[in-house]
């Protein structure tokens, strides 16, 4: 007996994310499904070869891997953001070159008049970020050895805010960087913003637990915590026309996409080591 059926929209009523996460990523994922859950709006992921250490040499191999990965996302829908899940990648890679890594997968689109998905990043996020909440003044906590953590601090300034305080675990392992607690995390947030004049702390990686302390974070030091899932999240959303105010996870959730802030790719713990 053949069945007869009705068709809709599928899933993505109001839109239409896809995310690559580093095959190393532990953390993510799991973030962002308390981030995006909002209604019609659907997310896909896609991962990316990486290496289990970060280094710039495993990040800037990442690259060649990106087409790839967004051709592994579902065909059949356009996309309205794709993001891409790696903050020292962006960096190391450069957000332009992650854009065009992504436009790569959508052969028959004219570079030059582009009419795919928007494209983000982590690093692009933050600056979108700083620029919605008027950071000028950043305190930076990172899991990253000494010049991942440089490379980034550099592309941070370079179109953003001045870095005024930085502390960094100095872990290059992703597996020890999944496992670093939320409360370690907290504690270096303090750490970072009590000790620098900084108007917000950004809390960098993908790998990083930061979704539970968030909002104790900003209640503690009174001023906005930014943390690289947190940003990226908010950011898809927004550029994808999703302006939904997502409570619980720090006030950038609640607040729109600034008008000047465009996407490059749109139509055992250790203990805290400062620097």
């Amino acid at each position: 007996m053949k069945l007869s059926y009705e068709s809709d929209t599928g899933v993505a009523k109001r839109a239409r994310l896809g995310v690559i996460v580093l095959q190393v990523d532990e953390t993510l994922e799991y973030e962002f499904r308390t981030l995006l859950d909002l209604p019609g709006v659907a997310l896909h992921h896609t991962r990316v070869p990486s290496g289990l250490d970060v280094t710039e040499e495993t990040l800037a191999a990442m690259e060649q891997h990106i087409p790839v990965a967004v051709g592994l996302l579902p065909t059949a829908e356009s996309f309205d953001t794709i993001g891409y899940a790696c903050t020292s990648g962006a960096s190391v890679i450069g957000p332009a070159n992650v854009a065009a890594a992504v436009r790569a997968a959508y052969p028959a689109a004219s570079q030059d008049a582009f009419e795919g998905p928007a494209v983000t990043d982590p690093l692009t996020a933050v600056r979108a970020a700083c620029r919605v909440l008027g950071i000028r003044r950043l305190g930076f906590v990172s899991p990253y050895v000494a010049e991942v953590s440089e490379h980034l601090r550099l592309a941070l300034e370079a179109d953003g805010p001045t870095i005024t305080g930085f502390g960094s675990f100095e872990e290059s392992e992703e597996r020890k960087v999944a496992r670093i607690s939320p409360e370690s995390v907290y504690q270096a947030v303090l750490q970072v913003g009590q000790s620098s004049p900084c108007d917000a702390v950004f809390v960098s990686c993908t790998n990083v637990r930061t979704l539970d302390i968030l909002e104790r974070a900003e209640a503690s030091l009174g001023k906005p915590i930014i943390s690289s899932n947190q940003a990226l999240a908010w950011h898809m959303l927004r550029l994808s026309g999703i302006n939904d105010s997502v409570t619980g996870y720090g006030q950038l959730l609640r607040l729109g996409l600034d008008s000047n802030a465009e996407p490059v790719g749109t139509g055992p713990t250790t203990a805290l080591k400062g620097a």
